[in-house]
């Protein structure tokens, strides 16, 4: 007996695991192959466009649950030349030599009318934004595996779309906590807009992306994936980060300003509420430092000022912070176990501001440069940052008063 597939006029693939495991002539015909060995074995959707795999993935893993075949659909194919078909599809659910699989048959509908010229114009438009787009085009099965990606990828990341796809999309983050996050908002609100991230270059530079993207869903409201795009925001983020570290920095010193170094001891200070982390605060003045200006200018003061600062910011710690308060007056936060360490810390920098030189100049009077400190520990009666800032003020002027290059405990 003749085989009934070969005898239909209709296009009919059978698909089982996603892969072609059957033509009829019809179909090779359709597809533009030179035979049916060019079709077999191939992912189906290899033949489906872009912006249809989607539903076409929808409509086949909806079979499994009927055995009624799936009401006709157009959907667009591209054959093994490239060209465009639009096509009337039906799907129905068999089995195929003890495999479960799928059984399409298709109609050509390009020819009727002028919908031909408009399915190329279509598809022109299409590949022109897909190809020209900044941001890269994403989407993802719900293992997370990329299924497919833009060309902008090549510029973005510096990888090819080939070498993506089939990959998980995670592979690229370099931070885990970011793309958990980015899965949990996905999952929890259905889509996300800008949201920042990072990814990790072919190169191995990491660069900065703001990602939307929408959970996709399967016809029984099944998570079946995301989608979306995300570009790269380098250079604004440098740009935020440059910026933040300006408002944050004494323009000639290169240390903290005033205000990031307050907002640093207002978080020492509330962190020593919650769990008793101990610091103390030191307020540090040059001594004399108006005559090193009246007597070599403003621009050797100025130099004086930067070697100071780049002096004790090499003798201070990690966890410590050295901000200017303004003029030749500086403040540092100490991280100690206990007020002796903090006050031995505090001689040693005076020691260390002992070392920096002064232009020679026998009429100065001045060979060394000093600074007077004055030190104030935390203590639980500090309800607000100021408190401890006027003891800490307190004691350096009594430093000064017993004659400076000294530090005093307030």
């Amino acid at each position: 007996m003749s085989d009934p597939l070969l005898l239909l006029p209709c296009a009919v693939m059978v698909i089982a695991e996603g892969r072609v495991v059957r033509v009829n002539p019809a179909c090779v015909a359709l597809l533009e192959a030179r035979d049916e060995g060019q079709l077999l074995g191939r992912s189906a959707l290899d033949f489906v466009h872009p912006l249809d795999q989607t539903r076409s993935q929808h409509r086949t893993s909806g079979l499994q649950a009927t055995d009624l075949p799936n009401t006709p659909t157009k959907m667009r194919a591209r054959t093994c030349l490239g060209n465009l078909r639009m096509l009337l599809i039906c799907s129905s659910a068999i089995v195929h030599e003890g495999t479960p699989a799928v059984l399409v048959s298709a109609m050509d509908m390009t020819g009727l009318s002028d919908m031909e010229a408009q399915l190329r114009e279509s598809e022109r438009s299409f590949r022109e934004l897909f190809e020209n787009m900044q941001d890269v085009y994403y989407r993802t099965d719900a293992q997370g595996v990329v299924v497919n990606v833009g060309p902008a990828v090549r510029r973005v990341l510096g990888q090819e779309p080939e070498d993506i796809i089939g990959r998980k999309a995670e592979a690229w983050y370099p931070a885990e906590a970011d793309r958990d996050a980015l899965k949990q908002a996905i999952l929890a609100r259905g889509e996300v807009s800008d949201f920042p991230g990072q990814m990790v270059r072919k190169d191995g530079r990491v660069i900065d992306i703001s990602i939307s993207s929408r959970a996709l869903r399967d016809a029984q409201g099944n998570f079946a994936g995301v989608e979306g795009l995300w570009r790269d925001v380098t250079q604004r983020k440098n740009l935020e980060r440059e910026l933040q570290r300006m408002a944050h920095t004494d323009t000639l010193t290169g240390s903290a300003n005033r205000r990031a170094f307050l907002q640093h001891a207002e978080a020492c200070l509330a962190r020593y509420r919650q769990d008793g982390t101990w610091f103390a605060l030191l307020m540090i003045d040059i001594d004399h430092f108006k005559a090193v200006n009246d007597r070599f200018g403003h621009q050797e003061g100025d130099r004086v000022l930067v070697d100071f600062v780049q002096k004790l910011n090499s003798h201070i710690a990690g966890t410590d912070m050295l901000g200017r308060l303004g003029g030749e007056e500086f403040g540092v936060v100490l991280y100690r176990a206990d007020e002796q360490e903090a006050l031995r810390a505090g001689r040693h920098l005076l020691r260390q501001v002992a070392e920096l030189p002064l232009p020679h100049d026998e009429g100065c009077g001045m060979q060394w440069l000093t600074a007077s400190i004055g030190m104030a520990g935390v203590t639980g009666t500090d309800m607000r940052l100021s408190d401890l800032l006027e003891r800490a003020d307190r004691a350096l002027y009594q430093a000064k008063h017993q004659g400076r290059n000294r530090i005093i405990l307030g």
